[in-house]
């Protein structure tokens, strides 16, 4: 994967195009709780479908849980953890 800038900066880009956040994804701390700013399940299952495109990734089952898609940071762990398998 890119650096972390890189990789947070994807995911912000996702978010912004499919998350449905209330609040700007650029102005989020990367650990703020994204169903606090508005990221419904529906929301979730798009961002984790534009995340599988951005990074040619295809999360797991056992990923596709609320805690993964939590924040910035969790997402960004998810996706290295899958990148390096």
């Amino acid at each position: 994967m890119t650096t972390l800038q890189e990789a947070q900066a994807s995911i912000r880009r996702v978010l912004r195009d499919h998350g449905r956040l209330t609040t700007d994804p650029e102005k989020l701390p990367a650990d703020a709780d994204l169903a606090q700013c508005g990221m419904t399940s529906n929301a979730r299952v798009n961002v984790m479908l534009a995340l599988e495109g951005e990074f040619e990734v295809e999360f797991p089952e056992y990923m596709v849980r609320r805690n993964v898609f939590r924040s910035i940071a969790s997402i960004e762990r998810a996706l290295r953890e899958l990148i390096a398998d």
